[in-house]
């Protein structure tokens, strides 16, 4: 089935976006998209929009990429349920999280600079939204959940980006940002540097889903890693220091991108062997809470609890 075929008819996802739009904003619908001006095409922006427009790229991403147990597990863990809530994911991408993560959000905005992806999320039950995750169209404090999922590395500044996420999430609202790389993790050096560049010639071969089977696939896709290389990525103390300043309660979890719930309780699973192969080339102790390949960030907006159910603090 083509994109045009399962994609609605235009009028409708700008009409329903329209209450939950700031006052200022400039969307108009493009393609049948509701879609903001964006003034600063960066081209580490233009990057991210070029691979994640390629349909073929993404219906392989779509089914290969951040599909698992853990992953499900942990979200919901962390972000409670998504039933009757309004829940805003930025960098969407195709829709992979609310695919994995499921349930019936009362209202459920995707954002994303690539109009496949928003096409293919909209077909989930994403109403798309065209925009720059740094200047985000939306009224402050209209969501119950906000989610980035192996979002917020794609991001040029990435505490500007966390600075428009906060503002969108309601009193006793959350802010679940997961899946980008612990900085100290990926500090690799010397012969763990080198066995880490011999991996996309491996990938290739194998034809792994989001790592690309073709030149021109990988090397975009490498484009919109931006903090997503060997001495770049975040830490704990960024993400505090990024949303304490904005009233919410900040939990930080490190964890191999292998357990699931079980994060709550200071689990962070065991990662592949590659990794814990080069770490230990690089002088990393591959067993260290530091070397812990990804964060999952928990913000509880303080005020009135919208779900009883969440207990992180």
């Amino acid at each position: 089935m083509s994109l045009e075929e399962i994609f609605v008819a235009p009028s409708v996802y700008l009409e329903k976006l329209r209450p939950y739009l700031s006052r200022n904003s400039q969307v108009e619908e493009v393609d049948g998209i509701p879609a903001a001006k964006i003034d600063n095409w960066s081209p580490g922006l233009r990057a991210n929009a070029h691979y994640f427009n390629h349909p073929k790229w993404m219906e392989n991403w779509l089914r290969s990429v951040h599909r698992n147990d853990a992953l499900r597990e942990r979200w919901r863990a962390a972000s409670g349920s998504w039933d009757a809530k309004v829940v805003v994911d930025v960098g969407c991408g195709p829709g992979n999280l609310f695919q994995n993560v499921g349930g019936a959000p009362a209202f459920l905005i995707g954002i994303d600079v690539a109009p496949t992806c928003l096409k293919l999320a909209a077909h989930l039950g994403y109403i798309p939204l065209l925009a720059d995750a740094h200047a985000i169209p939306l009224r402050t404090a209209i969501a119950d959940v906000v989610a980035l999922n192996a979002t917020l590395h794609h991001c040029d500044d990435m505490r500007k980006v966390i600075a428009e996420c906060a503002r969108l999430v309601k009193p006793g609202g959350v802010i679940v940002i997961d899946h980008d790389p612990q900085l100290s993790a990926w500090n690799f050096r010397g012969i763990g540097m080198l066995l880490w560049k011999l991996r996309k010639p491996i990938y290739r071969l194998l034809g792994r889903g989001g790592h690309g089977t073709e030149d021109d696939e990988q090397r975009w896709a490498d484009a919109t890693e931006i903090h997503h290389r060997p001495g770049d990525g975040l830490s704990e103390s960024f993400f505090r220091s990024a949303l304490e300043t904005e009233n919410f309660a900040v939990s930080v979890f490190p964890h191999n991108q292998t357990v699931g719930r079980e994060i709550l309780n200071g689990e962070m699973g065991r990662k592949h062997f590659k990794y814990r192969l080069i770490q230990w080339l690089s002088g990393i102790n591959p067993n260290a809470v530091e070397a812990a390949l990804s964060l999952l960030c928990v913000g509880l907006r303080r005020g009135m609890l919208t779900d009883p159910s969440l207990t992180i603090v």
